[in-house]
């Protein structure tokens, strides 16, 4: 397989198959996806729980960065 030529929906599989993320859910929906220790400390500390913003499209992309300055300055 050609990494020049690999499809998202191809890479997310392969990351998802090699244990290195899981699917994306939904914030808003579905809540975010934690340990119990991570649960337990959100309440207790400060845990960083690292988020990749998927975009249905440029248009979206754009907006989010808009609207966002660590989209863009996290780059």
């Amino acid at each position: 397989m050609n990494p020049q030529e690999i499809y998202f929906d191809q890479w997310i599989k392969i990351g998802i198959e090699k244990g290195w993320c899981g699917p994306a859910v939904c914030y808003t929906h579905d809540g975010l996806p934690l340990s119990s220790k991570e649960e337990e400390e959100l309440w207790e500390q400060d845990p960083c729980i690292h988020i990749i913003r998927l975009y249905q499209d440029i248009d979206d992309k754009k907006e989010v960065e808009e609207n966002h300055s660590p989209s863009l300055w996290r780059m």
